[in-house]
């Protein structure tokens, strides 16, 4: 099995790409591609220490909560089957191969290589299975841990993949259109590779030039999907527009409502939140809830009401790795989300009503605890 601590250490070896089917060769990529770098060399630390993660999938989210009627995307390509996620396969290591897929795509930015198509079917199957059978890859996935010297990118877009995945299922996606969805997340970004590092580091503060060419890094993460030859429609499309916005404010074409691609909007989002809990150095970052807070804010301006709610289902107000203080005074660590009661999850206490630290912290289910609520989160400080 792979580990987390293997891929930082940079002992994994990467697995060979699977030669493609007869019936589905890979296209040779056309001439003029621009060269991208090849990544650095991962560091000596873990990947993500991140918060405590579920074990179990969630119970379903009542009817209320739910979209009456789905997104309902074109066409999906089809996707070579695949066996599911091995029994024994952990969501950690999972998540690991992703990120090594995204360091071998941007190798083949650089040697202009066909792409293995059928291989990434294969992982974003992997990927459903896994977030079918339990809530373990998802939480991996939603840690607002990064550790120094792992590419950004390629964290950023296995992060967008998994999460997009999951909001995908919530609005009514089934297992073909979840895994092209998958597969548009994780190449989303692969444009950036192509622009200079300060360009990233600093969109607060870009200058004309630098804004031009951030705008343009989605037609460039869809030319080089389209020179690869994808299978099916729709994904180099959904990957153009994941910057658009519901009212017209987004980019490279100023679409609205229901001219931006059902993909795209997904993509939008969950690209959003990740970016707000986990930007790139020397960025500040959001903790989960206040980015939250931030999108509920923004409603039909930038996203539509479905996603929002859908995204909001699965996060909750206060996800797993939020501290929070009790109505007894006492302060807990979010371990679980309760779908059913997002503002009454699975607690551990830390601390007592004075402050004072527990030597063995206890778990509370405030689910079942009718008299015990949070009354808001506590600063990173109290750590």
């Amino acid at each position: 099995m792979v580990r987390m601590s293997d891929l930082v250490r940079g002992i994994v070896r990467e697995k060979k790409p699977a030669p493609p089917a007869p019936e589905q060769p890979a296209a040779e990529p056309a001439a003029g591609e621009a060269s991208a770098a090849v990544p650095p060399a991962l560091p000596r630390t873990r990947l993500a220490a991140g918060p405590a993660r579920r074990t179990a999938a969630p119970p379903p989210a009542p009817a209320a909560e739910r979209p009456a009627e789905p997104v309902v995307p074109p066409e999906a390509p089809a996707v070579a089957p695949a066996p599911a996620e091995a029994p024994g396969e952990s969501g950690e290591a999972l998540f690991v191969e992703l990120v090594l897929f995204l360091n071998r795509v941007r190798e083949l930015m650089r040697t202009g290589d066909p792409f293995p198509w059928d291989e990434l079917g294969r992982l974003m199957e992997r990927v459903h299975a896994s977030l079918e059978r339990s809530g373990e890859l998802f939480w991996v996935a939603n840690s607002p841990v990064a550790p120094a010297g792992v590419d950004y990118l390629a964290l950023h877009q296995a992060r967008v993949a998994v999460l997009a995945m999951r909001i995908g299922a919530d609005i009514g996606y089934d297992r073909p259109r979840l895994v092209r969805l998958g597969m548009a997340g994780i190449l989303m970004d692969i444009g950036l590779w192509q622009l200079p590092p300060g360009v990233l580091k600093q969109l607060d503060a870009l200058s004309p030039e630098e804004q031009t060419q951030y705008h343009s890094h989605p037609r460039l993460s869809a030319e080089w999907i389209r020179r690869w030859a994808p299978p099916g429609e729709g994904l180099a499309e959904a990957v153009l527009q994941h910057h658009e916005r519901e009212q017209g404010q987004g980019f490279p074409q100023g679409l609205g409502g229901g001219s931006i691609n059902p993909d795209a909007k997904i993509l939008g989002l969950v690209d959003t939140y990740t970016g707000l809990t986990l930007p790139p150095a020397p960025r500040p970052r959001l903790r989960p809830h206040e980015a939250i807070r931030d999108i509920v804010r923004s409603k039909h301006e930038a996203f539509a009401s479905t996603l929002i709610k859908a995204l909001l289902s699965e996060i909750s107000v206060f996800p797993p790795g939020t501290l929070v203080r009790l109505n007894t005074g006492e302060v807990g660590r979010v371990t679980a989300v309760n779908r059913s009661h997002p503002l009454r999850p699975r607690v551990e206490i830390i601390a007592d009503g004075k402050g004072q630290r527990l030597t063995t912290p206890k778990t509370t289910d405030l689910a079942e605890a009718p008299f015990v609520y949070i009354t808001g989160p506590v600063a990173e400080a109290t750590r």
